[in-house]
């Protein structure tokens, strides 16, 4: 079954340098990059996209870790398509805590797990279709993604837009 996931090259990620590598063994998926945009991650995106941890007592190291206070203040967000495309993204990510993941996995290669707790892991993946679907809305508009992959509504705006000079 075709399905789309959202991956997230982290700030950590980027400011490694493993941009190049994390795509390289991503494109061993044989899925399709429909999406991709960098970010500057506000707080109220990164407290969506961790909605479900807001209990957690390493909430808010996990917020200032998404929105590149450690780091650098972005975030590659990638989305991509094809067949079974959440496990194996998820496969080739490793476990979520980079010390249990297979060493040849993106997480077993270049994360970590900082005093506090946190886990810099380089890479974020959806968990399964539903949140696939909600991190997808939350991270792009339906006119960044090259095809319709979920219902939409045109709607008219009357809105200021900066232009190239």
């Amino acid at each position: 079954m075709n399905q789309a996931t959202l991956v997230l090259i982290k700030p950590d990620g980027l400011k490694k340098s493993l941009t190049g590598n994390i795509l390289t063994r991503l494109s061993e998926t044989k899925l399709d990059i429909v999406g991709a945009r960098i970010v500057k991650v506000s707080r109220d995106l990164a407290q969506k996209h961790y909605a479900m941890l807001k209990d957690k007592p390493f909430f808010e190291d996990l917020l200032k870790y998404l929105m590149g206070e450690y780091h650098k203040k972005k975030v590659m967000a990638l989305v991509y398509y094809g067949e079974d495309a959440i496990q194996k993204v998820r496969d080739i990510c490793g476990a979520t805590n980079p010390e249990e993941a297979d060493p040849v996995s993106i997480r077993g290669a270049y994360g970590r797990i900082t005093t506090k707790g946190v886990y810099e892991n380089v890479i974020h993946a959806s968990a399964n279709p539903e949140e696939s679907e909600r991190e997808i809305k939350l991270w792009f508009s339906p006119d960044e993604i090259i095809f319709d992959l979920y219902n939409t509504t045109a709607v008219k705006k009357s809105i200021e837009t900066r232009v190239w000079a």
